[in-house]
């Protein structure tokens, strides 16, 4: 079996822009690129894993979507990364559906698809709902805190409910600690 890391998109690969719907609000985050680029030289599938209700609320569609998404992997590939898989969820957070994180289905989608076992893959996020969805599929969990109050776990603050494995500053370190585990 594979083995993945997953990544999620907005406040952990980019900037988090919210409903971002052009290419060109679309920026990486200091590290990331150089993250990938040393990830990418692991047995690992890099999938991305991505709440996207901005579809959902009509603030842009699939096509904007899949364009962003190209802008990302091109970006990342320039800089010598890549990424193996997109799944993201299109529908509003009040929908119930199954695939929007936390819940697993974008994860088990990919297990499926790429032959994954999760017990052996990672999930770095930068929210406590990426935490929730690594929990929930077998996952180690990987925070990147963006913002509050994921930042107080920088501090020592683990009230945080579920399991997390490592908190890093950056994706750059979440990638050292991870690559340093995995051997």
């Amino acid at each position: 079996m594979n083995k993945a890391v997953f990544l999620d998109r907005d406040g952990t690969l980019t900037r988090d822009v919210p409903y971002c719907s052009r290419p060109e609000d679309l920026h990486l985050l200091p590290t990331v690129a150089e993250g990938l680029a040393l990830l990418n030289r692991f047995p690992y599938k890099i999938i991305l894993i991505t709440n996207q209700s901005g579809i959902a609320r009509g603030y842009f569609d699939e096509v904007a979507l899949a364009s962003i998404h190209t802008k990302l992997k091109d970006d990342i590939c320039r800089e010598g990364g890549r990424l193996d898989a997109i799944y993201y969820c299109p529908h509003h957070p009040q929908s119930g559906c199954h695939c929007r994180k936390p819940e697993t289905g974008m994860i088990e989608m990919a297990a499926r698809d790429w032959g994954l076992d999760l017990a052996d893959s990672y999930f770095i996020g930068d929210k406590y709902l990426d935490i929730e969805a690594a929990n929930r599929s077998g996952c180690k969990a990987v925070l990147v805190p963006s913002e509050a109050p994921e930042t107080q776990t920088l501090q020592g603050d683990w009230s945080y409910p579920g399991r997390i494995e490592f908190v890093g500053r950056d994706f750059l370190a979440a990638v050292n600690w991870l690559t340093k585990e995995a051997k």
